[in-house]
């Protein structure tokens, strides 16, 4: 594994701003989103809009990761997602979503998820996840992926590698009729050949008008989770895979979560819409 040093928190830069005419989530301003109160299984109109902003938040994702290079700091990165996003009429979820300041999350090394870009420099051999999201249309789409920085170890290369095969296999288990655990049970079957940790108390989620509609989507094989995926379903999924422990600790801005063990760590995701045969990815872009 790789001998980097850990990360600490970086200098913030000012809030970026968003054009008046862009349209924003309803939680923007607020201390937390209104609970969603509406059905899991959308309509094949919120559908096509949600497709619109997955396009829109993967397209924002590969223009950042265009960027990723030894030197860069990941506010550079976030910076290109923002300005992708608001070039193309859509809002950054992430920005103000309880009072997360930028406009993605970029986790490097061990962060598990939700890393605030700031003045963090990247170097040769870091592995880094974008995650990305974007409201247009009064729907969310959301996508992250991990990426290398340089020359990247072994161990860690692999890893990744294997993050992205998790969510492909967890992808193609999504059928009607299935209890949704069919999903964690496939990640973490496959995770357990390589001896990783799955994250457990971060998941996937539904997602619609709604950033996180309160549908838990379990990568671990949860006895809990007995939904039915009926087609028209919208949901995330988006495996945390850890070279050691799942188990976390979270840093004092309330935000970035850290593996305990202090190893690495990878995630991948995409936004779903269950089919009458299987699942429509509806981040592509």
């Amino acid at each position: 594994m790789s001998g980097q040093s850990l990360l600490v928190p970086g200098k913030l830069s000012p809030t970026r701003s968003v054009p008046g005419n862009i349209r924003r989530p309803e939680y923007v301003g607020k201390p937390a989103p209104t609970p969603y109160t509406g059905p899991e299984v959308q309509t094949p109109e919120t559908i096509e809009a949600m497709r619109l902003a997955g396009r829109i938040a993967a397209r924002a994702m590969e223009e950042a990761a265009k960027l990723i290079a030894p030197g860069v700091t990941t506010d550079e990165l976030d910076k290109v997602a923002h300005e992708y996003m608001c070039d193309h009429g859509a809002y950054p979820s992430t920005l103000g979503y309880r009072g997360f300041p930028k406009s993605l999350c970029s986790s490097v090394n061990e962060v598990i998820c939700h890393g605030i870009p700031d003045s963090t420099v990247l170097r040769d051999g870091d592995i880094v996840n974008l995650d990305v999201t974007a409201y247009i249309g009064g729907v969310h789409g959301d996508n992250n992926a991990t990426y290398l920085v340089g020359e990247v170890d072994e161990e860690s290369r692999l890893l990744v590698e294997r993050t992205r095969e998790a969510l492909n296999r967890a992808i193609k288990a999504v059928k009607p009729g299935r209890q949704i655990n069919i999903i964690g049970r496939v990640i973490e079957s496959y995770a357990k050949r390589f001896g990783y940790g799955v994250v457990r108390d971060f998941t996937g989620h539904g997602i619609n008008s709604s950033f996180h509609s309160g549908l838990i989507v379990p990568h671990y094989d949860s006895p809990h989770a007995t939904t039915v995926m009926q087609p028209g379903m919208t949901f995330t999924i988006e495996p945390m895979l850890t070279l050691g422990t799942h188990e976390y600790d979270m840093w004092d801005d309330g935000w970035t979560v850290v593996t305990k063990d202090r190893r690495r760590t990878a995630q991948f995701e995409h936004t779903l819409v269950v089919t009458d045969t299987g699942a429509d990815i509806l981040t592509l872009p």
